[in-house]
């Protein structure tokens, strides 16, 4: 059975900085392109960015690149998202994302609340 187990959301002032982790189960997330999305109230999943199986990763827009940061360790078939210079625009459930092929998989998300 595949899980993925996002953690590391919570409460945090604007400016701050949170990781969000996402661990997996079931599956080897190295094989896999790793995505993180987000979720604000009332409106539509959207995309973060990614980590590609090659390690390669992909930032959405200016919103995001140069203050979030996605990695991977391997070793504990995990990936991450740090977020710094965090505002309460960020506000959202956060989401990964595993996809190989026809093999589409996602966490529960974990909430991440700035305030202002």
């Amino acid at each position: 059975q595949v899980q993925l187990v996002e953690s590391g959301g919570g409460l945090v002032q604007a400016g701050g900085s949170l990781r969000l982790s996402c661990a997996a189960s079931g599956i080897t997330l190295r094989h896999y392109n790793m995505g993180w999305y987000r979720q604000a109230p009332g409106k539509s999943r959207v995309y973060v960015g990614s980590i590609s199986s090659g390690g390669k990763t992909d930032y959405a827009d200016r919103s995001v690149k140069g203050r979030f940061t996605i990695s991977r360790d391997t070793a504990k078939n995990a990936v991450y998202l740090q977020m710094n210079s965090l505002n309460p625009e960020d506000t959202a459930v956060y989401y990964c994302n595993a996809i190989l092929r026809y093999s589409d998989y996602w966490g529960q998300g974990t909430q991440v609340t700035v305030s202002s």
